[in-house]
């Protein structure tokens, strides 16, 4: 029953907010008004910040006249005064609205049967209440915009989740934390590509569609194009297309772009995420992993005030440090005494596996079991960044093979506060290496490995035309915002993340 009575009553305030819509025509106003009624040239924060050290009486002989717009967030008194709160993109301002300042019709019509959530715009002189607090003493308003829809109880911020991620117009309204981070975001991609460009990096588009899912490990999702009658995937990675044009002579390229994976949701994924892709000829992965911490400190400059040190998840990250650079073997055997170095069949690393009650499958080489204690015993350690390299050739069918043991790549992953935030390679140059692996792959396919990578003829014969010494980085924006804004959920830094159907 208080579930009706609650759909009822919001009924029964946007029928309300309906009526009032008429009765601003009726009286000569618009509800819904063109910019050319009123323009703001003022931002709240801006004014906020402005004469934050001024005093009432020096405002008051300054006679500083301001035009600014935003949301109606409160509102209180009666009579022939009134007070309020108004928002826009950069903060709050306090109202001081008198009815024989703005007139007796306006006043009416517009503030008083104003609801909150309303757009109005306003004009008038900036000054200090008694109470101390900076306010606009307005002597000309404007409606411009009627919400049929009231904001939520709690308009200082959504409590419940749902509600937030699939109403986020709602979130951002009420909650300036959760705006703040969305800014942040727009800031740390901005200072990303600042960084690139500045270093003489060439940022392109590649295709959205693909003929085959390749480029990463993962299960794709596929659609149809109509036209021409064939399958096609969204892509899970946009390794492959940079890398041939980087053999086209692109020899510094980069992309940001959306890549899209059909598997599970959690605190760290959503089926569609923001890559970084990098890729530098004439690169070695520990050049590589020079531009990840050169990259990371610009980033911290340009959005955490130079500040090289964050707070997540209640650890405190130096970023400003050297980052150690540990072999993944080295790793393990540190963390649960096992050593892989030696040499060992697949069946002794799969026993292995079994003693130390390490989920593995029969199918699993050497590699795959030795990546399994990693994840198993190292990754969820790792609090300060820390580069992991030497990964199995069995999980690294793109980087190239390791010259001192053929067992392991020139590959690695980063890792802040037990998570992964990026992997990197020496890339794979030799064309029929690189078509050896995928047939590899392919076997592990017909054995059920459904994430393995199908063989790409076109990949192969853009290598064969001839790649240089490259290397190549991938990053998760996502993470890396998570990171920025001490965010321990994807969902709460992608504006609009993956929900289930009501």
């Amino acid at each position: 029953m208080a579930n009706q009575k609650n759909h009822e009553e919001l009924n029964d305030q946007m029928q309300v907010r309906r009526e009032k819509v008429q009765e601003l025509h009726e009286n000569g106003y618009q509800a819904y008004a063109s910019a050319d009624l009123f323009k703001p040239e003022a931002h709240l924060q801006a004014l906020q910040d402005d004469y934050a050290d001024k005093s009432k009486e020096e405002l008051a002989e300054m006679d500083v006249r301001v035009k600014v717009a935003g949301r109606l967030m409160s509102k209180r008194g009666k009579g022939k005064v009134g007070f309020g709160d108004i928002q826009d993109a950069t903060g709050k301002i306090q109202l001081y609205i008198r009815r024989d300042e703005v007139g007796e019709a306006d006043y009416n019509a517009i503030w008083k049967r104003a609801d909150l959530g309303d757009i109005i715009g306003l004009e008038g002189e900036v000054m200090r209440t008694d109470m101390g607090e900076l306010s606009i003493r307005v002597d000309r308003i404007y409606h411009l915009t009627k919400a049929l829809r009231p904001l939520p109880d709690s308009y200082y911020g959504l409590n419940d989740r749902e509600t937030i991620y699939r109403d986020r117009q709602l979130d951002l309204i009420t909650n300036r934390d959760s705006y703040n981070v969305f800014v942040k975001r727009s800031q740390i991609i901005a200072a990303v590509r600042r960084f690139l460009n500045e270093s003489g990096y060439l940022e392109v588009e590649t295709p959205v569609l693909h003929n085959l899912a390749g480029g990463a490990s993962a299960r794709p999702f596929i659609t149809h194009h109509n036209a021409l009658d064939m399958d096609l995937y969204l892509r899970i990675a946009l390794e492959l297309h940079l890398k041939r044009l980087v053999v086209g002579g692109m020899e510094r390229v980069y992309e940001i772009g959306r890549v899209f994976r059909n598997e599970g949701i959690d605190h760290t994924h959503n089926p569609e995420f923001t890559e970084l892709e990098v890729y530098t000829a004439y690169y070695t992965m520990w050049d590589v992993m020079d531009l990840v911490e050169n990259m990371f400190r610009y980033v911290a400059d340009a959005v955490n005030d130079g500040n090289m040190t964050l707070s997540y998840a209640g650890e405190t990250i130096e970023l400003g440090s050297d980052w150690p650079r540990i072999h993944m073997v080295d790793a393990i055997k540190d963390a649960c005494g096992v050593d892989f170095w030696g040499e060992m069949s697949d069946e002794e690393a799969r026993q292995l596996a079994k003693e130390h009650h390490v989920e593995y499958q029969e199918t699993d080489t050497y590699g795959h079991i030795v990546n399994a204690f990693f994840e198993e015993f190292v990754e969820d350690t790792l609090v300060q960044p820390t580069f992991i390299y030497g990964h199995p050739k069995a999980i690294s069918p793109l980087a190239r093979g390791n010259e001192e043991d053929p067992r392991f790549t020139d590959r690695f992953e980063f890792f802040v506060a037990g998570h992964e935030y990026g992997n990197a390679f020496t890339e794979l140059t030799d064309p029929i290496d690189q078509r050896e692996r995928f047939e590899q792959q392919m076997k592990e396919k017909e054995q059920g490995n459904d994430e393995a990578q199908p063989l790409d003829e076109d990949f192969l014969r853009a290598l064969e035309a001839g790649m240089p010494p490259t290397g190549g980085l991938g990053i998760g924006i996502d993470r890396m915002v998570m990171l920025f804004t001490d965010q321990q959920s994807i969902r709460d830094v992608l504006l609009f993340p993956t929900l289930r159907n009501k």
